[in-house]
């Protein structure tokens, strides 16, 4: 007995509107192929399959059989697409799309590591922070950091980034430190133009989510030049740690009012399908996933 073939006939019979159509396309005679679809069905006590001389169609039973069959029959090529890709050689081009002052800061020093690991590799990269389509745009892979992934494509989870509220010293020094995001509205502040929420920022306190009206003196859509205006003690901004970690560390930078907290994004490798991946995109990701899973920020 061997359930598998049993379904896979099953399903094939059904795709295909006949046992001869279904034969032929499994290399099996007619017979077999009703002796297995038969076999199945006694073996499950109810009947799939209403036969008539001009046509088949599924009963109740068979719809949701065949449904699952579906699902089943599709990891299993899942699962050996996997095991191939994994074993075959990575090679030709990728194309790979990041953020800018991620793609600098954080990826540009790892791409000579990963073409030494992967000589049959050539890369195309290009940075942007708008949002590409992979598909219409042509990318492999593209780096995003976000709250939540794309729901139509297929996403691994890097790292993550805390988003934080900070200033110079300096800064503080000369116009008071904000205690309440209220105070916000006061303050000199540099606003990232990429932000959904625009001028209006949103954290959760001790008492529940608050949200801040800014009155930015600058806007930009620039993170780095966001973090170059408050070393330059010109405001306050509110930026993601894989950029403002160093400094916070340093002290050159004050996070302000950690109690309340603003978004923690993940960064995620994006990319098409998640069947036939290609061995090059396989190869990247799961270097990606390695070299980030212990982040300085």
């Amino acid at each position: 007995m061997n359930r598998f073939l049993e379904m896979q006939t099953f399903s094939a019979v059904v795709d295909a509107g006949s046992f001869v159509k279904a034969a032929e396309a499994l290399g099996l005679s007619k017979a077999a192929a009703s002796r297995y679809v038969g076999e199945l069905e006694a073996r499950l006590g109810v009947r799939l399959l209403q036969r008539t001389t001009r046509r088949l169609s599924l009963t109740e039973e068979g719809q949701v059989f065949y449904a699952r069959s579906k699902e089943l029959l599709a990891g299993v090529d899942e699962a050996e697409m996997e095991v191939t890709s994994r074993s075959a050689a990575a090679s030709g081009l990728l194309r790979i799309n990041a953020p800018v002052t991620f793609g600098n800061l954080h990826l540009a020093p790892l791409w000579g590591v990963f073409r030494s690991q992967q000589p049959q590799v050539a890369l195309d990269i290009t940075l942007s922070d708008r949002v590409v389509d992979l598909v219409e745009e042509g990318y492999d892979v593209a780096i995003r950091i976000a709250s939540l992934p794309s729901s139509t494509l297929v996403s691994k989870r890097l790292a993550s980034t805390r988003i934080v509220l900070c200033a110079s010293p300096a800064y503080l020094a000369a116009h008071g430190t904000p205690r309440h995001p209220a105070e916000l509205a006061d303050h000199a502040v540099i606003a990232y133009s990429y932000w959904s929420s625009k001028d209006e920022w949103h954290f959760d306190g001790p008492d529940g989510p608050v949200s801040a009206k800014t009155r930015p003196c600058m806007h930009t859509n620039s993170g780095d030049t966001c973090r170059a205006a408050a070393l330059a003690h010109q405001g306050i901004i509110l930026q993601p740690t894989f950029l403002v970690g160093g400094d916070l560390a340093a002290g050159t930078l004050v996070e302000l009012m950690p109690q309340y907290r603003s978004l923690t994004m993940g960064i995620y490798a994006l990319y098409p399908t998640r069947k036939h991946v290609s061995p090059k995109v396989r190869a990247l990701v799961d270097f990606l996933a390695d070299a980030l899973q212990a982040v300085p920020w």
